[in-house]
């Protein structure tokens, strides 16, 4: 009889604790939150006209993280943690009212995490916006000083080329059958590059630059089946007698997805190259905001070949998630593109026709 009481007393003992311990975890556990609406207006906050975009919450208590990928960036990413897709997901427009063409869109990128992207017609920084949480209901605002923007175009605006300049070669890396590297989510290197490199030659024709494109589709520049350094001389035989430059885009790779950053090569022993591969590497920094891993002499092919300065730009590293992100988008895509340009025409202005490697 002692021993059955026994049992029975140790069974409620257990039971009893399982049922606070799960009460205990119940109570710790974090309440998944949702994104309910996205609403955009004007307004006035201590005497200065704003840009107000206000995300509707389920509850109060959120985690999130505001991310402006660049110096000049007229992208701004917020990052949510402990959400679950609300009902903005479930009706999502591409498009809100903003000022000008504004787009938002909203995209789970694992579970219980929400991003928040918005593109904006205009740049924005650390100093220009003010993000905080309002009650009843719960909502983020974003407030966007309109005092302190500056439009994309006129901050990315450039003089006419000089006239006098040869032709601008832009290789965009890879095409065809070399995908070139490939990002964590699939995003290859080829088709980053050909987008930059779009991007570059639609700048430079309505500066009334020359552009010789290399490819502008995504092909092989030789065959499909050349050997490599078929496929690189090919690229280097789009060269024009009398080209100005020659300015080679990729994306960088390593096994280690942490590695991150950009940087610009110039082959030894040009002298000119490397005041190329100098100016891209400042506007790189100060446009793409990446980690600047430097100038660097190389033996790369095209730059060897080519008979005229010549830099090869890695942009970013594609088998970084952050990087592979950031590549793939259209906005960072056309900063990169301005950085490109404007390094371009720095150079041309200190050398208006190109020396020969020396």
């Amino acid at each position: 009889m002692v021993r059955q009481l026994t049992k029975i007393f140790t069974l409620m003992a257990l039971l009893i604790f399982t049922s606070l311990a799960l009460t205990s975890i119940a109570q710790a556990a974090p309440r998944l939150n949702e994104l309910q609406y996205l609403k955009t207006y004007n307004t006035e906050v201590d005497g200065k006209e704003v840009y107000r975009i206000e995300v509707g919450l389920k509850r109060e208590n959120i985690n999130y993280t505001v991310k402006i990928p660049t110096t000049i960036s007229s992208i701004m990413v917020v990052d949510f943690e402990n959400t679950v897709p609300g009902r903005l997901s479930q009706h999502n427009s591409s498009k809100i009212s903003l000022a000008e063409d504004t787009t938002a869109s909203v995209k789970e990128v694992k579970v219980n995490y929400s991003r928040l992207q918005l593109r904006l017609p205009f740049v924005i920084n650390e100093d220009s916006y003010k993000i905080y949480i309002e009650k009843k209901p719960y909502r983020l605002i974003i407030d966007i000083d309109k005092s302190a923007l500056v439009n994309v175009e006129e901050e990315t605006s450039d003089d006419n080329f000089n006239y006098k300049s040869g032709s601008i070669v832009i290789d965009a890396g890879h095409g065809g059958s070399d995908s070139g590297a490939i990002g964590p989510s699939g995003v290859t290197e080829k088709e980053v590059t050909l987008a930059v490199a779009l991007k570059v030659q639609q700048l430079l024709q309505n500066a009334g630059a020359n552009v010789v494109m290399t490819r502008t589709t995504d092909r092989d520049v030789s065959w499909a089946g050349s050997s490599n350094g078929q496929e690189l001389q090919a690229r280097v035989d789009k060269t024009p007698p009398g080209a100005a430059v020659f300015v080679s885009i990729h994306c960088n790779a390593f096994s280690n997805s942490i590695t991150q950053g950009m940087e610009t090569y110039y082959y030894w022993g040009s002298s000119e190259g490397k005041i190329l591969a100098t100016l891209l590497n400042e506007e790189l920094a100060n446009f793409g905001g990446r980690f600047n891993r430097g100038v660097k002499g190389a033996n790369f092919y095209v730059l060897k070949h080519t008979s005229i300065p010549a830099s090869l730009v890695e942009l970013a590293f594609i088998t970084n998630p952050e990087e592979e992100y950031l590549l793939a988008n259209d906005d960072y895509q056309q900063q990169l593109a301005l950085a490109i340009t404007r390094a371009i025409k720095r150079y041309l202005e200190i050398n208006p026709n190109g020396n020969l490697n020396d």
